[in-house]
């Protein structure tokens, strides 16, 4: 599979990173073991974790999903093989949070245990932290890329106004710079990005790792009413969200799309993402090999000029009361 740079690291990925937010969650250990198998084995080579991944769900603490990455690198001896991006910065607990220097050199230990290695591929601040400088935190990704714990790093939830600020700061006092940004990005959530994000993006040649490409499971089309909603634990969000006369005008232009293509309306919605200026692999996550197997036929799907306008063009119709 055909692989990007991403930003100017020395780090390639293919076009798709797999979402690890599920793993400890919806996907159990061996679920989640079979699903990270058949995404090496049909070529992909990036996996996104973060240390708060899953402190939503009663009872965890945080960390369960790079336990469960680092369990299956061990096992299958698949290190060399994949890039690992993990997180620092959201709130695990009341005393563990934020983008402080003294916390990522602590935090960062955490993560390298779980995930059983001696380095980090990318390393990204989760969110931005207003009350620390940015200087503070640049310096702690200096110190830990010195050290040869961590090789790249990236941020996640910046402004614009932010990341430029952090970029201007790693210029100016020769810290290692964001080369990834992974913030909120699909068909439906564009105007932000789009408008904000992307010019600097493409100056600055930092390559965009956007999460939710599939709006939390709505661009796939099973949800298309309130009775949808109860397929899955992510159904009451998506609901409030995207069960809109805006988002039900995208599904009928996914689904013409698909056609064309003979493909599925998830991977008409990812390969849309990765034909977008400035993105090199959108995240996506899957609860079973069939689904990583959909996914990852996306990245060979090419979308003609046509189902680009097809899809941009969608407009919202008024759902009869």
């Amino acid at each position: 599979m055909q692989t990007r740079e991403l930003g100017r690291s020395d780090l390639h990925i293919a076009p798709l990173m797999l979402g690890g937010n599920v793993f400890g969650w919806t996907a159990d250990e061996t679920t989640s073991f079979a699903v990270l198998d058949a995404f090496v084995a049909n070529g992909g080579n990036a996996i996104d974790t973060a240390d708060g991944y899953s402190v939503w769900v009663p009872g965890h603490v945080g960390g369960e999903s790079e336990t469960i990455i680092g369990k299956w690198l061990r096992q299958r001896g698949r290190r060399d093989d994949v890039v690992i991006a993990t997180k620092v910065g959201w709130e695990v607990n009341a005393d563990n949070k934020g983008l402080k220097k003294d916390y990522i050199l602590r935090a960062v230990e955490g993560s390298l245990k779980r995930l059983g290695t001696d380095y980090i591929d990318l390393y990204q601040s989760h969110k931005d932290d207003p009350t620390t400088a940015v200087e503070e935190t640049l310096e702690a990704y200096a110190q830990l890329v010195k050290a040869g714990k961590v090789r790249t790093i990236g941020a996640s939830n910046f402004t614009a106004a932010r990341l430029g600020e952090s970029l201007a700061a790693s210029a100016a006092h020769g810290f290692p710079r964001y080369e990834t940004l992974q913030n909120l990005y699909n068909l439906y959530d564009r105007t932000d990005f789009e408008q904000q994000l992307v010019p600097l993006l493409l100056e600055e040649q930092i390559s965009a790792i956007p999460y939710y490409g599939l709006a939390a499971g709505f661009l796939t089309g099973k949800y298309r009413d309130a009775a949808d909603l109860q397929k899955s634990p992510r159904g009451a969000g998506v609901g409030q969200k995207y069960l809109n006369e805006k988002g039900l005008a995208l599904l009928p232009a996914l689904d013409a799309v698909a056609n064309r293509q003979q493909a599925t309306p998830a991977q008409v919605a990812l390969a849309w993402l990765m034909q977008a200026p400035g993105v090199t692999a959108p995240i996506a996550s899957a609860t079973s090999v069939g689904q990583v197997t959909e996914l990852l036929e996306a990245t060979e799907l090419r979308l003609t000029a046509e189902d680009v306008e097809t899809l941009e063009s969608a407009r919202p119709v008024p759902v009869a009361k």
